[in-house]
């Protein structure tokens, strides 16, 4: 391709992800919903740096909820998530949960095999969840990958479990 050239977009790369939640209060499932997300800046720059341009690759993943009333923008990245989103830490584990993919296969990846489940350990409306390399409950750093707003804001009390699966489809159209 010359300098000054265009992708044609029929030779165009796409991905994206949902995130699947299920609720879960008293053994019973209350509540179950998808939400897809956004791929911020950080997560497409990573991806293009790790995969081409031989960059160190994240080892793990972890999943966070906020419970600001906030709309994730492409901007946003693992320094400012916690901050600018609210990152809801009113959970028993003692970091955020991993996201434990066994691979990619037929172009997807996803934990759909081990969801990450969080405590509930107070009452909380949440509003959204993300991807991030960084373990530390409203920790500052690692790399976001993507960030979603949940369609209607969810109210858990002390004891819900919530189950969070994230699955990354590509696709070369």
């Amino acid at each position: 391709m010359e300098n000054n050239e265009q992708l044609n977009p029929e030779e165009a790369i796409t991905a994206g992800g949902v995130f699947h939640f299920k609720q879960i209060r008293n053994g019973k499932v209350i509540a179950e919903w998808d939400d897809h997300n956004l791929v911020v800046n950080e997560g497409l720059n990573y991806t293009l740096n790790a995969s081409l341009g031989g960059d160190t690759q994240q080892a793990s993943w972890y999943i966070g909820l906020f419970e600001g009333n906030y709309t994730p923008l492409a901007t946003d990245a693992g320094a400012t998530i916690a901050n600018n989103a609210t990152e809801c830490t009113a959970y028993d584990e003692a970091a955020r949960p991993q996201w434990v993919e066994p691979g990619a296969a037929s172009q997807s990846i996803t934990n759909s095999a081990a969801p990450a489940t969080f405590t509930i350990n107070a009452t909380k409306s949440v509003y959204g969840a993300f991807l991030i390399s960084d373990s530390t409950k409203g920790g500052a750093t690692g790399v976001l990958f993507a960030a979603a707003r949940f369609a209607a804001v969810r109210d858990l009390i002390a004891a819900d479990e919530l189950l969070v699966t994230y699955t990354v489809d590509a696709a070369s159209s």
